[in-house]
């Protein structure tokens, strides 16, 4: 029996010969080819925006209400976010969200180099839209607006965000990038994680593991102090995991490609 993965990394289809899979593999490069870049990237503004939006939202809420969402309820929302847009739009996009991801998929050679400034880009701009946004709408402190800010030393922070964010990129190359793993998964696998790392860790680093978070509300409320933190520690965090992945992993069928478009996404919504 065949596995075949549509290039925008959505479909897949288990076939019982070589025709069918040939057929799938046509269908998929004309959808691929259907599909603009720009379309892509505007799809990783959006999907930046409302992840920003929800998670950074749900913190700026908790302060302003005194802490009726509570922690316990912003990590829900961090990993609730982040599974819904990756269902939403990683048929699209591939739904990275995350500069750190995108870097890691590149240097593992399943993300086209040329194509990372563009989506590095649309993940800060899209960050500092929704940090704009929720400081329009809320009139509280100018630190409630502020980018990740340790709680603990740099040095402590940057260990935990490498850490979190190593374990955020392994479990997005086991359940992407492994012909094994079960694809329909994929956004609850990276959402819980995001749930597990800030619940975990969000009281001492801020749970980041994510360069464009970080910049995006340090843009709008002025505060750069310890922003080196978010911006080396998740994205050397996410190229580590992605390696170590590949270190353990064994099999004897063809790894499965993350085209283009880089998706977390398959098995979904085949018919």
């Amino acid at each position: 029996m065949a596995e075949t993965t549509a290039t925008n990394g959505i479909h897949v289809l288990n076939v019982e010969d070589g025709e069918a899979n040939h057929k799938t593999n046509q269908e998929s490069s004309s959808f691929c080819v259907s599909v603009p870049f720009m379309q892509k990237v505007f799809a990783e503004v959006l999907g930046t925006y409302f992840v920003i939006f929800a998670g950074c939202g749900s913190v700026v809420v908790n302060l302003v209400s005194d802490n009726k969402v509570t922690f316990p309820g912003i990590s829900i929302i961090w990993g609730l976010v982040v599974m819904v847009m990756i269902y939403s739009v990683g048929h699209i996009s591939g739904a990275h969200f995350n500069p750190a991801v995108t870097i890691a998929f590149a240097v593992t050679k399943r993300f086209p180099l040329k194509q990372v400034p563009a989506y590095v880009g649309a993940q800060i701009l899209g960050s500092t839209l929704a940090a704009g946004t929720l400081r329009l709408i809320f009139n509280g402190p100018q630190n409630h607006f502020a980018g990740t800010m340790p709680s603990g030393t740099p040095f402590q922070s940057f260990v935990i965000e490498f850490i979190i964010t190593f374990y955020l990129m392994f479990v997005v190359s086991g359940v992407a990038t492994d012909n094994r793993a079960i694809g329909e998964l994929a956004g609850l696998a990276v959402g819980a994680t995001v749930l597990l790392n800030v619940m975990c860790t969000g009281p001492i680093s801020g749970a980041s593991m994510n360069p464009a978070r970080s910049i995006g509300p340090a843009i709008v409320s002025g505060h750069f102090k310890d922003l080196w933190v978010y911006i080396f520690g998740p994205t050397l965090g996410a190229v580590s995991g992605a390696l170590v992945y590949n270190l353990i992993r064994f099999t004897d069928k063809p790894l499965r490609e993350i085209t283009k478009s880089g998706s977390f996404l398959r098995g979904v919504g085949r018919k």
